[in-house]
């Protein structure tokens, strides 16, 4: 199996070949969660997590919303 390294927030991650956003974030815990994400400078559509295929060399950028005030 062929293996991916990705960046996320700034920590390398190693993922198998054809891992979608959708499955990065449901690894990642935040499934149901407010959450925006960027892929190599640009916004990734909530709609499209589970369309969008991460490449080796993919600089994530994952921001949890937080509630309260």
């Amino acid at each position: 199996m062929k293996v991916i390294t990705i960046s996320i927030n700034g920590a390398s991650r190693q993922l198998p070949d054809f891992t979608s956003v959708a499955t990065l974030i449901e690894e990642l815990g935040l499934v149901g969660k407010r959450i925006a994400l960027e892929r190599n400078g640009e916004i990734v559509p909530r709609s499209s997590f589970s369309t969008q295929q991460l490449a080796d060399g993919d600089k994530l950028e994952v921001v949890v919303a937080v509630g309260g005030g």
